[in-house]
């Protein structure tokens, strides 16, 4: 089997998937709608309504310059680190796929 048949059959299947998704979605679906009750309604507990309490509270105020570049500074080390972890990750994957390929390539 060549690149060319390989490439051609994931063409087409890519295709054919293509077709199949647009034949499922074509039909308008049903829209919901409430239900009838066919029986005596359910015996629930008595409503009770729950208070709410309206209390006022102080005007927004922006934090302070040490708050917000603390904040800067937070979410940057956490960008950094979660990158360095990310391209480990990938690294590895890459490593591991291609060592895999050459393997069998070899055989």
């Amino acid at each position: 089997m060549s690149v060319t048949d390989l490439t051609t059959q994931a063409g087409w299947m890519v295709g054919l998937a293509i077709v199949a998704l647009l034949g499922t979605g074509w039909r308008k679906t049903a829209r919901a709608t409430a239900r009838t009750p066919r029986k005596a309604p359910v015996v629930r507990r008595n409503w009770v309504p729950i208070g709410v309490a309206q209390t006022t509270v102080g005007l927004y105020r922006r934090p302070n310059v040490v708050r917000r570049v603390w904040a800067l500074v937070a979410s940057s080390a956490i960008a950094v680190v979660m990158g360095a972890v990310l391209a480990v990750v990938i690294a590895f994957a890459l490593a591991f796929t291609i060592i895999t390929l050459t393997d069998l390539l070899k055989q």
